[in-house]
């Protein structure tokens, strides 16, 4: 797919990517937008995303900029769906979608259907920022595209550790530095560096996590009486599930925080043994073989139960 071609005698775009936005989908909607204003100056381009999107992106050109109110409800002539695996996942940006004249999809969830008119999905790709690359006329990526790219493959691959990386993803990465931006910096900053409170709440996770299955398997709970002591949104409890996973025997690790009543959000990670997306399906959720996410109802005790007999079913 050539992005500027399926968007040739638009006028309008819409790009939205999915709810609680991570380093991907930040990166990769504003990467859109820069690519299409850098080729297309004239053309009306609005990234629409929820309230309270992670500061720490706020470099990235375009942040600033992002329709945070999902209004006014106009039509688009194209909207472009970024890292969302299903419909549902544009939370209420879903409203332009259904309203556009044509819709694309880019992603590289393997739990993607292919819900729009014109859809580019590549599971093997280690982000939606490399699915992104290829699709791109190169004389229209500059430095900003590419800082955009960049941050997007270091998130969504832990900084190059994780398996999803390719011969292509390494390849793609060495053609974007080669453009003007501080790649050790955002890696520094956007990735490592946490706040004095998010590196409390991290210790508490860690304090009260739980080895079961013989050790080959890890959790940690956070709710809502916690997050309201330390001051904490969700946003700022990325990276605990990674941590959690680091553990020396662990197979499968699982960090959930309380939403509401009963109800959690559930973030899975896997050193290989297990298909941790392919459980998440199954509650309705999704994402990669080895990280994965889905929102249950139930009591802690009951979502670690249910989860439990998957994971064994793998073991």
């Amino acid at each position: 797919m050539n992005l500027l071609k399926e968007t040739a005698g638009a006028k309008s775009v819409a790009i939205a990517g999915h709810i609680r936005p991570d380093g991907d989908c930040i990166s990769s909607t504003l990467a859109v937008r820069a690519y299409l204003l850098n080729a297309r100056p004239d053309l009306k381009v609005t990234v629409f995303t929820q309230d309270n999107p992670p500061t720490i992106f706020s470099y990235l050109e375009g942040y600033g900029d992002m329709n945070l109110t999902y209004s006014p409800k106009e039509k688009y002539d194209v909207f472009i769906s970024l890292d969302a695996s299903s419909p549902d996942r544009l939370g209420e940006a879903l409203w332009f979608f259904d309203e556009a004249d044509k819709t694309i999809c880019v992603d590289h969830h393997e739990t993607n259907p292919g819900f729009a008119d014109v859809n580019e999905i590549d599971p093997d790709a280690c982000s939606t920022c490399e699915v992104l690359y290829d699709t791109f006329d190169k004389e229209h990526i500059n430095d900003a595209v590419a800082e955009c790219l960049f941050s997007g493959i270091v998130h969504d691959s832990g900084v190059f550790q994780y398996s999803n990386m390719s011969k292509h993803s390494f390849n793609i990465v060495g053609e974007l530095i080669g453009y003007d931006f501080d790649g050790p910096k955002i890696i520094r900053e956007t990735f490592y560096e946490k706040s004095y409170v998010q590196n409390q709440i991290l210790g508490r996770a860690l304090l009260e996590s739980i080895l079961f299955m013989d050790g080959r398997c890890i959790v940690s709970m956070v709710d809502r009486k916690m997050m309201d002591f330390y001051n904490v949104l969700p946003k700022h409890l990325d990276g605990i599930v990674n941590q959690l996973k680091n553990t020396r025997g662990v197979e499968v690790a699982i960090f959930m925080y309380e939403m509401g009543t009963q109800r959690f959000k559930v973030s899975m990670r896997s050193n290989g043994l297990v298909n941790v997306a392919k459980i998440a399906m199954l509650f309705g959720g999704g994402g990669h073989d080895r990280a994965a996410g889905v929102e249950m109802n139930g009591t802690y005790y009951d979502i670690i139960n249910a989860l439990s007999r998957e994971i064994a079913k793998q073991m």
